[in-house]
């Protein structure tokens, strides 16, 4: 059996012994809001830990969960169970209309605006007369099933924490998927995402509406144990309490959730008792306590405790069970001398500066072009033209006689375009086999409730199937397992060229692959290069390596102050004096 299963297999016995045997009521109790709360702090595990998306209105959403049902049993005389359904249902209506709304915001923006309707949904819930005020909602229906009483105790008990551990089942696996690798990349910000054809903002809707229904059902359990509603659980002040929770358990963790609500709760319980007894007065002295606390985890543990739980447990390397897999469909590719791509006076300012001035430029099936030029002659920006990152000012860019000009980096992605970057972009705490498979997002289509319900294994086994496939094609098959973050320069930029090949390409655009290399692993990239031409791929390359360049391509575009200087063979170009004034600054 796996560590894994085993740690399932206690965690459920554990849970199971403390249902059945004389554990006081008082500790049911706290371990039944632990387990409401931690559905809850679930979603902002998804929302901000791994989707690095900072949410202060969490709690409204627990809110809308709780009153919903509340209103519906006793004013509608509804079943629990059925309003379950309705409140899960509106909080994913209003968590896609703010979410459609908010999220495209970045930096400080986003916290400030789920802060703001935060307080806008708990003013609205302490001032509509149908929801009884700031008095609330009274006499909640308690729950019942086959019209067996759960009550607040310990049948509650056993329900709410099969709820918590379900939740938190479905989370480790979406985040072991295709649709969590998406997720997983969008703390390293947009760029990379998109240009493996992610449809960023439509991925982060998702875990905001996940995250929601999770605080949802958070609140209608809490409506049902309580028997009662008010505003009070669901103002912002608990949504901070909430995003505290997630932070000192460990808000990159799954089983951060858990143990941050647990450690917080017992430690306010705790500190009500304590506190009043040393200071000899009474107050919310434990607020001040947990906001020095969150300072020194920032400070001390800021990937939380669980952390450092984590780097205790074993980590089995992935099994390598994919070689019957079926195979990935495969674009059609250019024929040999076809014209993959044509820039055609692309034109780029910032204002009054000329980044790019009418540069033209041509690649053919099969061809490597080399893309050259002093510092800020505008090579990057043109490939950033070329890939959808940047608008065209003027120009048009054709690819296989399609005109991308205004189409967005997914899309130009989708055609069959992928790229490197200037400066690797990565996910660190993700092996090199799922940082590969993310290139090849777009060869698969299965969602996140057949991530959940671990509908997409066959799927999944295919992506990572044809992962293996390009790391063994450039000469990584031997780092499968390893951490991105772990290793060095030359590897990383060899990982972002599998990536990129996961995805099928027939044009590679690698911006400057050889930067930081030794002088062994740029050779060995030569041949990588060599070895991709060979088999009929067409490459842009941008370098500052002469000899590298010089090696490798067939013909050159040299650039300077964003204009095309000249173009030619690697001979020519070695032998022009206009190339040498640009880098040297004179003919002689």
């Amino acid at each position: 059996m796996s560590p894994g299963k085993i740690g399932w297999l206690a965690l459920v016995s554990a849970l199971g012994l403390i249902a059945l045997l004389p554990v006081p009521e008082f500790w049911i109790t706290q371990l039944n809001y632990i387990g409401i709360s931690s559905l809850a702090v679930l979603g902002l595990i998804l929302l901000t830990g791994v989707g690095g998306l900072t949410s202060f209105g969490q709690a409204a959403f627990v809110g809308i969960g709780a009153y919903t049902s509340a209103y519906l049993t006793v004013n509608a005389g509804l079943s629990p169970w059925l309003t379950l359904f309705i409140g899960v249902g509106l909080t994913t209506l209003c968590a896609v209309v703010l979410g459609w709304i908010t999220l495209r915001m970045s930096g400080h923006y986003l916290p400030l605006a789920t802060l703001a309707w935060g307080l806008a949904l708990y003013y609205l819930m302490g001032n509509l007369q149908a929801l009884g005020k700031y008095d609330g909602i009274l006499d909640v229906t308690g729950l019942t099933l086959f019209g067996w009483e759960l009550g607040q105790g310990r049948v509650f008990f056993v329900m709410t924490w099969a709820l918590v551990l379900l939740g938190t089942l479905f989370m480790l696996h979406l985040l072991d998927s295709r649709v969590g690798r998406a997720i997983r990349s969008l703390k390293t910000g947009s760029q990379m995402a998109e240009s493996m054809g992610i449809d960023t903002l439509k991925v982060k809707i998702g875990i905001f509406v996940m995250s929601a229904a999770l605080a949802s059902v958070s609140g209608w359990l809490y409506a049902h144990f309580q028997r009662a509603v008010n505003p009070s659980p669901f103002s912002v002040h608990v949504g901070i309490e909430y995003l505290f929770m997630a932070v000192l358990g460990g808000v990159g963790h799954v089983w951060g959730a858990i143990t941050g609500v647990t450690l917080t709760k017992l430690m306010a319980d705790q500190l009500q008792v304590l506190l009043p007894r040393l200071i000899g007065t009474s107050g919310s002295y434990e607020t001040i306590v947990f906001g020095v606390l969150l300072v020194l985890t920032l400070k001390y543990a800021p990937n939380g405790i669980w952390a450092f739980v984590d780097r205790k447990l074993p980590k089995p390397a992935r099994k390598v069970d994919w070689q019957n897999a079926a195979s990935l469909p495969q674009r059609r590719k250019p024929a040999s001398g076809e014209m993959v791509l044509v820039a055609i006076d692309i034109r780029k300012e910032f204002g009054g500066l000329v980044a790019v001035n009418n540069i033209n430029f041509s690649v053919q099936a099969g061809q490597i072009m080399g893309l050259i030029g002093p510092n800020g002659a505008g090579k990057s920006t043109t490939f950033n033209l070329i890939t959808g990152v940047l608008g065209l000012t003027s120009g048009r860019v054709i690819f296989r006689g399609e005109d991308i000009s205004a189409l967005a980096s997914r899309d130009i992605a989708k055609r069959g375009i992928s790229r490197t970057f200037q400066h690797v972009k990565m996910i660190a705490d993700m092996t090199v086999l799922e940082n590969v498979a993310l290139g090849a997002h777009l060869r698969g289509n299965k969602g996140a409730l057949s991530a959940t319900l671990r509908l997409d294994r066959a799927e999944e086994q295919s992506l990572f199937r044809e992962a293996e496939i390009q790391l063994r094609r450039v000469g990584m098959g031997h780092a499968l397992n390893e951490l991105a973050g772990n290793l060095a320069m030359g590897p990383q930029r060899l990982l972002e060229i599998a990536r990129a090949l996961c995805n099928d390409p027939a044009l590679l655009l690698l911006d400057e692959p050889a930067a930081g290399l030794r002088y062994k692993e740029k050779q060995a990239l030569a041949d990588v290069l060599r070895q991709l031409k060979s088999e009929g791929l067409s490459i842009l390359l941008v370098e500052h390596d002469m000899d590298l360049v010089m090696q490798v391509t067939d013909r050159i575009v040299v650039m300077e102050f964003g204009t095309r200087l000249i173009e030619g063979t690697p001979e020519e170009i070695q032998a022009s004096p206009a190339v040498r004034a640009a880098y040297l600054g004179t003919e002689h």
